[in-house]
């Protein structure tokens, strides 16, 4: 069943939702792709189809849907500002606060971000800490200057 991109959560695919509840925690950024979270919830369903009709059982079928669900997202820069946010400036950043401040360094750090290969398995390579390190020094920077 598809759903109109202005009705509720309730007409929506259980991939979908699933989708889309995953975007709002780790890619706030990407929640509001409507044609994204369609896409890819479609493709979901019809790989998690395709798997039943193949004689897998509903277990590895939802395995199944769920690479297709999540292919690419598995990395999240969000998240990654958040933990740099806990780690490194916990003192200058309220805890209560931190998901908000991520949202607002996002922009100013996607130029980082855009750099790097960045792929499901990025927080696995060694480009990893040069990224943390980067993204680290920029935080501290734009801190310093909201204080000035």
């Amino acid at each position: 069943m598809k759903y109109r991109q202005n009705s509720g959560p309730a007409e929506m695919s259980y991939f979908r939702l699933n989708l889309l509840s995953y975007l709002r925690d780790s890619h706030p950024d990407k929640a509001s792709d409507h044609s994204f979270v369609d896409t890819r919830g479609d493709a979901a369903a019809e790989a998690y189809s395709d798997a039943i009709k193949s004689g897998l059982n509903h277990i590895e079928a939802g395995e199944i849907a769920n690479e297709v669900l999540f292919k690419g997202l598995h990395f999240s820069p969000f998240n990654t500002l958040v933990e740099i946010l806990w780690n490194e400036f916990s003192d200058e950043v309220n805890p209560k606060t931190t998901r908000e401040k991520a949202i607002q360094l996002l922009p100013e750090c996607q130029p980082i971000f855009s750099k790097y290969d960045i792929n499901d398995d990025f927080k696995d390579t060694a480009d990893y800490q040069l990224l943390y390190t980067e993204i680290t020094g920029t935080i501290l920077n734009t801190l310093e200057n909201e204080l000035q």
